[in-house]
């Protein structure tokens, strides 16, 4: 059963609850993983993507698939620096299952998505991180209500005060990245996230 606090003070009582979360089935959504969660360790930066994927869903650990490799090629990160320099979350936090069309995965509904932002912010107030990198579209629009994806990668904002740096989302069912003109809003965008985290280092 769903417990969700007015407030909470510690990561460990939100990743409690967050674990046995079960809003989005219980209000009728067909979802097919339990939520996954990001390991702590005192991490610095905050990663913010669209929601988990297959293997994500089976590890129940943020970014395992396809798309997290590519994402630490970009990065320039092995695995283990990746989760020592990122709390990982997402805008919702179990395998949605795949897309109707077939191609990739479901994107979650505005419902799906509302009910899991509780989450977020309670992350954002207790971790108070330094750097947020929200990666795909979605993150974005949720994070700074901001839609056109491409005018964004390669810029640099704030939320709170707070560097806010957006990446494409590394998903193989992506062309994006495939654009030439988009690869250099690509290299620009990894250049000011490696910068950011050089200083925080």
């Amino acid at each position: 059963m769903t417990v969700r606090r007015a407030t909470y003070r510690s990561l460990f009582s939100l990743q409690r609850d967050l674990a046995r979360c079960r809003a989005c089935v219980e209000a009728g959504y067909t979802l097919e993983s339990p939520p996954v969660r990001a390991p702590f360790d005192h991490q610095r930066a905050y990663m913010y993507g669209q929601a988990p994927g297959v293997e994500e869903g089976k590890e129940r650990l943020p970014w395992r698939g396809r798309a997290g490799r590519t994402l630490r090629r970009w990065l320039e990160l092995d695995e283990e620096a990746f989760y020592k320099t990122f709390y990982c979350a997402s805008v919702t936090r179990c395998y949605p299952g795949r897309a109707p069309s077939g191609r990739g995965d479901r994107t979650p509904t505005p419902r799906e998505q509302e009910l899991c932002e509780l989450w977020r912010d309670w992350e954002l107030e207790i971790l108070r991180p330094k750097l947020i990198v929200p990666v795909g579209g979605l993150a974005l629009r949720r994070l700074l209500g901001l839609s056109k994806l491409t005018e964004c990668i390669g810029m640099r904002y704030e939320r709170d005060g707070v560097p806010v740096i957006p990446l494409p989302h590394p998903s193989g069912a992506s062309s994006w990245p495939n654009v030439p003109a988009n690869r250099e809003r690509l290299h620009r965008a990894v250049a000011l996230v490696r910068a950011e985290l050089a200083r925080l280092s």
